[in-house]
């Protein structure tokens, strides 16, 4: 797939404990986009954040939290994105979800092979 130019940066943050299902919720998003044929996906975890509810959430020794951020990130071009978002409208209960136009410089790797 050749993505060089402007596309769309998706990022989705969520709780680290977040399920779908059985899956954690970042898992289960990869897993979405990976089916809808998106380009890739990325999941960092975060070692210090709040969000709404305002609860600090770090990997401090002293205040270690069970529930720590995590944001999943997905380059694609629109039409690929706008497929995700429905799934994501049933799947983020509690999280953010932010859209934004990247310049993408370059997109390299092998190809997926034919099986």
């Amino acid at each position: 797939m050749k993505l060089e130019g402007t596309r769309q940066l998706l990022r989705i943050f969520v709780g680290e404990e977040d399920k779908w299902g059985r899956l954690p919720l970042y898992e289960a998003i990869v897993r979405e986009a990976r089916h809808l044929g998106l380009s890739g996906a990325t999941v960092t975890k975060g070692f210090l954040g709040f969000g709404r509810k305002r609860h600090i959430h770090t990997s401090k020794w002293l205040d270690l939290s069970e529930d720590l951020p995590v944001i999943v990130e997905i380059v694609d071009t629109e039409e690929n994105i706008e497929k995700l978002l429905p799934h994501l409208d049933k799947m983020v209960r509690e999280g953010l979800v932010t859209l934004e136009k990247v310049r993408v410089i370059m997109y390299r790797g092998e190809p997926p092979k034919k099986t």
